[in-house]
């Protein structure tokens, strides 16, 4: 479970053996989303837990500025898929 970025006190972690669509787990302040990439559109939420919608709100601020980066690492995790 590799962390890939850490901003805004949360970790944002990619799966080694997760699964498509391309997404990150915000990790922190008690709880956890995952947040789809949103192949050419923004970034989507799927599902939060425990985190506050500030936490929520900033999480998905920081995925849609470092999509791209975050995508790359997705990718090299899981061998090129998208």
């Amino acid at each position: 479970m590799p962390t890939v970025h850490r901003a805004h006190g949360l970790r944002f972690v990619i799966f080694t053996n997760d699964h498509e669509p391309a997404h990150v787990h915000a990790v922190g302040a008690g709880g956890e989303a995952k947040i789809d990439f949103g192949g050419t559109g923004e970034p989507r939420l799927d599902w939060a837990v425990g985190l506050s919608n500030a936490d929520i709100r900033r999480a998905m601020a920081e995925v849609a500025r470092e999509r791209d980066r975050l995508m790359e690492a997705w990718m090299r995790i899981h061998g090129g898929e998208s």
